[in-house]
């Protein structure tokens, strides 16, 4: 279990919060499980797991495939729809799957109701990274985040009971907002150590950014009025759905304040960065954090 040990872990240093303290015991086990899973799949799809290890062994990847991506995406889909038979059939547990991340999941799944389009909409979201470095347009990348991100606020919901058509539109804007902004972050290091740019071609082009301008040690005026202009169109998805967390009570209000106020805090980082986010990633501070929660809750209170 110590890589899933490590996975988990990596909640910990996550920009929003995963399963914070003041949630009731069954969600926040039920939240980490999500949580293990789209971690895991992230890992696959960045390449980021030893090489023929441990995980390659337990999907039954051989060694000499364990470094395709894609191999190993499609042995990890195989064993989660062991999660959703066992789930339907009850099946023994010598007949579910046999990666750890996905046996603490089985519970999860089965308690919650839980259907497999989100979970697969996270593998596909990485099948994609294998094959799609660049986006032309913002609609496609908006449709890369239907995958990639978007799943996740769907589980949230699923997990807590509380989802209508109505809430799943709101979480969509703020979980593609979040998104928008962690690439907003992560230009240097997308390109430089994966060979992705995530912001799309036809805005690098009305703002006359090239991608040598992206592999710069600093940002240029044109690639900071071009990094603005995305942090604007984040922040109106960001408002689009900040209504979700006044239609819920409780602790999963302060939960879903925590989501939006996470996205706030670090849009105002990129933007006392001044919009230059080659040197590093500019990172919201714990106060500022707090603030934004505290202004989400009394926006929707």
């Amino acid at each position: 279990m110590a890589g899933s040990r490590a996975v988990l872990d990596k909640a910990a240093r996550e920009n929003f919060p995963v399963a914070p303290f003041f949630l009731p015991r069954a969600w926040r086990a039920d939240l980490m499980a999500v949580y293990g899973y789209a971690r895991l799949v992230d890992d696959i799809g960045d390449g980021d797991l030893q090489p023929g290890g441990q995980d390659a062994a337990w999907l039954g990847v051989p060694a000499d495939s364990a470094d395709d991506r894609l191999a190993m995406l499609d042995a990890f889909e195989a064993d989660l729809r062991r999660v959703f038979d066992a789930a339907s059939d009850q099946s023994t547990p010598a007949t579910g799957p046999s990666h750890p991340i996905l046996r603490m999941l089985q519970p999860t799944v089965r308690r919650c109701r839980l259907t497999p389009e989100p979970f697969l909409g996270l593998i596909e979201a990485n099948r994609q990274d294998q094959k799609i470095r660049r986006y032309a347009r913002y609609d496609d990348l908006a449709a890369y985040c239907e995958l990639s991100a978007n799943p996740v606020g769907r589980l949230v919901l699923a997990v807590t009971g509380t989802e209508t058509p109505e809430r799943i539109r709101r979480s969509d804007a703020i979980c593609t907002a979040l998104q928008i902004v962690e690439h907003l972050q992560d230009v240097a290091e997308d390109l430089r150590d994966r060979d992705r740019v995530y912001l799309p071609e036809e805005d690098m082009a009305r703002f006359g950014v090239t991608e040598s301008d992206l592999a710069a040690p600093t940002g240029g005026a044109r690639l900071r009025a071009l990094v603005k202009f995305e942090a604007e169109r984040a922040r109106d998805l960001l408002n689009e759905g900040t209504p979700l967390v006044g239609s819920v009570h409780g602790r999963l209000k302060l939960l879903l304040a925590g989501f939006v106020g996470g996205g706030r805090a670090a849009l105002a980082a990129i933007a006392a960065a001044g919009y230059d986010v080659l040197p590093g990633p500019p990172k919201a501070t714990k106060l500022g954090l707090l603030r934004e929660v505290g202004f989400t809750l009394r926006r929707e209170g």
